[in-house]
């Protein structure tokens, strides 16, 4: 879960993402606290605050004081829009560039694609 070399509470602010993005955490409904957070993941409170202040900075979380912290409206469509965008920059144009490079057709890349979908 919250093991590799990356920030702590990148890691964090990535899992409760995939939370949101999974629907684990629907949209209206609330996330764990930040207690909560650092408590089940063993991390810093001020940690698991981080990650939270990520979330409600790029609009998918809403703080209410004294009630908790809730998932907006949007949050999952902007999420798998961002994640669509990330996947076709990091992993299809560089499949893509290859397949050129070895000179298959738009047909034979679909074709393998199929392939290894149905596998």
């Amino acid at each position: 879960m919250l093991s590799d070399d990356r920030p702590i509470f990148i890691q964090l602010a990535e899992w409760l993402e995939g939370g949101i993005a999974r629907g684990d955490f629907p949209e209206g409904s609330p996330i764990p606290s930040i207690n909560e957070l650092a408590a089940f993941h063993r991390i810093n409170p001020a940690t698991a605050n981080k990650a939270v202040a990520q979330l409600t900075a790029k609009g998918l979380i809403t703080r209410q004081r004294g009630v908790g912290m809730f998932v907006n409206q949007g949050a999952r469509a902007a999420l798998v829009h961002e994640k669509t965008q990330d996947f076709a920059e990091e992993r299809i144009a560089p499949l893509v560039s290859e397949a050129k490079l070895i000179g298959l057709s738009l047909d034979e890349l679909t074709a393998l694609t199929e392939k290894e979908w149905n596998a």
